[in-house]
């Protein structure tokens, strides 16, 4: 497989594809950097589009992690030296080309997922959007964590790892911009930059039906 500089990263199944071409021409409209497309499980048909939408395919349809905890394989397996993983739920809505300039080596870098810090009351990080440059260890730690003790979702398996010692070691903040999650737009009053938009839950994925419906 080619490698590359720099590349976008995003996945899913079938269960998830639906949202895949509102994705994709999303990116589109603002962003030219390589957009690579690891297959989770989708239909033939799905994937011959995928075929004609991606510079690369990554195949996970037969890994031993199942739904979105093959996204830390699917980081590790990217064929890219910077790679940022978008999740297929995300608005990209400006261009996002920026955020490489944000990443930095040994480290995850990550938006802080505010609603769940003020919920928990300690500090989390959403994992819609994930940044790195090589493959960090802390990424080939993750991998493994979700092989032996997934936990809830790739997210929180990864909370689980840490303590707020060793986020400080293995987390770098990115803007708040390139994660802006569905509840900061709906409940807590967000009016900070945006450029991509996680549609999370079942009412994220009511809004992009919305949209995808006209």
């Amino acid at each position: 497989m080619k490698s590359y500089d720099k590349a976008f990263l995003t996945g899913c199944d079938e269960n998830q594809v639906w949202m895949l071409k509102w994705f994709v021409e999303n990116y589109k409209k603002y962003n030219s950097t390589p957009l690579i497309f690891s297959n989770f499980g989708v239909s033939d048909e799905s994937l011959e589009w995928c075929k004609d939408n991606f510079h690369a395919i990554i195949d996970m349809s037969k890994t031993r992690e199942e739904g979105w905890f093959k996204k830390p394989r699917s980081m590790l397996a990217c064929p890219s030296k910077q790679t940022v993983w978008v999740d297929v739920d995300c608005e990209i809505i400006d261009n996002i080309e920026g955020v490489f300039n944000k990443l930095v080596s040994d480290k995850l870098c990550m938006v802080e997922d505010k609603p769940w810090t003020r919920r928990r009351q300690e500090k989390w990080y959403n994992s819609g959007v994930v940044g790195f440059i090589d493959k960090p260890m802390i990424l080939h730690q993750w991998c493994k964590m979700v092989q032996d003790q997934p936990t809830v979702g790739d997210q929180e398996t990864l909370h689980m790892m840490l303590n707020p010692i060793t986020q400080l070691t293995y987390i770098q903040d990115l803007p708040n911009e390139y994660n802006v999650l569905r509840i900061q737009v709906d409940a807590d009053n967000y009016r900070g930059k945006k450029k991509i938009i996680h549609w999370t839950g079942k009412k994220g994925k009511d809004k992009i039906r919305g949209m995808i419906n006209g």
